[in-house]
Formats: structure tokens, C-alpha cells, sequence
């Protein structure tokens, strides 16, 4: 009896391949490339937000 191989190694090896080539590309914009995505400069920004002050409430009797 003889045992047949399947054709999927190659393509098994060529996904493989592109997953450690997506890893290393993921790798180096993390951690060593990041500026190409944004420059290299730091920015800052200020934001102050006041709500507005609620009046008070009507001065109503409670007898009514």
C-alpha cells in the first residue's frame, strides 16, 4: 500500500513565511520605527472645558 503526500507543504511554508514577514514588519514599526509613521515630535495640547454653572432653582413655597 502506498501513501500519497499532499501538495499543501509548499503552501504551508509560503503562509508561513509571510507570517513571520507581517511579525517582523508589526515589530520594527512598534518598537524601532516609529517615526515613519508620525514624524518625531512630540506635540501638546491644552484643553480646558468648563460646563456651565446651573442656575438655582426657583424659590417656590412648600405649601403649595
Amino acid at each position: 500500500m502506498a501513501t500519497e503526500s499532499s501538495g499543501n507543504s509548499g503552501l504551508a511554508f509560503i503562509v508561513g513565511g509571510l507570517l513571520v514577514l507581517v511579525l517582523i514588519i508589526g515589530a520594527v514599526l512598534m518598537f524601532g520605527g516609529g517615526n515613519m509613521l508620525g514624524g518625531g515630535q512630540t506635540k501638546s495640547v491644552d484643553v480646558n472645558i468648563n460646563a456651565p454653572k446651573i442656575p438655582d432653582a426657583p424659590n417656590v413655597p412648600s405649601g403649595q
